[in-house]
């Protein structure tokens, strides 16, 4: 993973970019989100590699679609939330963007995961992982960093034209 927090760059760049498309807030937590299996596993320690189900493509699918459907069956409560925000996510209410927002974001988490963990197994239970590639590590980091700046910069200019 690159670290969890460095996922939260390129949800934000890329859910506000596309928030005309998807729902922005289910974008940014499904790249978020996929992290609470490790956390769980260290927490519990329990003997399982630390990238287990939730980072393989199956997972991430079941997990992206989970948080999709609470996404939106708990709208209501969060509302008041995302317009306190100041930026109106998404045109129209449809299922179908929370779901487009929650497998897309939890596969885009993983496969920025895939090349810098070994112990990950996209096509679980093969304990192969193709995609492993340590050396582009710091590029990685780097996009992430490069993102949160970009996606700051987007949030700005929303502001602004909303306000101005």
């Amino acid at each position: 993973m690159p670290f969890t927090p460095f996922h939260f760059g390129p949800g934000l760049a890329f859910g506000l970019l596309f928030r005309k498309y998807f729902h922005t807030p289910t974008f940014i937590l499904a790249n978020l989100i996929v992290d609470i299996e490790p956390f769980i596993i260290l927490v519990l320690s329990l003997d399982l590699p630390l990238h287990w189900f939730f980072h393989s493509l199956v997972g991430a699918f079941i997990l992206g679609l989970i948080l999709s459907f609470f996404m939106f069956m708990a709208r209501n409560v969060f509302r008041p939330l995302f317009m306190s925000l100041k930026i109106e996510f998404i045109k129209n209410d449809e299922f179908k963007s929370y779901l487009l927002a929650g497998v897309l974001g939890v596969l885009f988490h993983v496969f920025l995961d895939y090349p810098i963990y070994s112990d990950i197994k996209p096509f679980f239970p093969i304990d192969f992982n193709p995609f492993y590639n340590p050396s582009i590590t710091h590029e990685i980091y780097l996009f992430c960093i490069l993102t949160f700046i970009i996606g700051l910069i987007e949030y700005i200019i929303i502001i602004i034209k909303k306000t101005g």
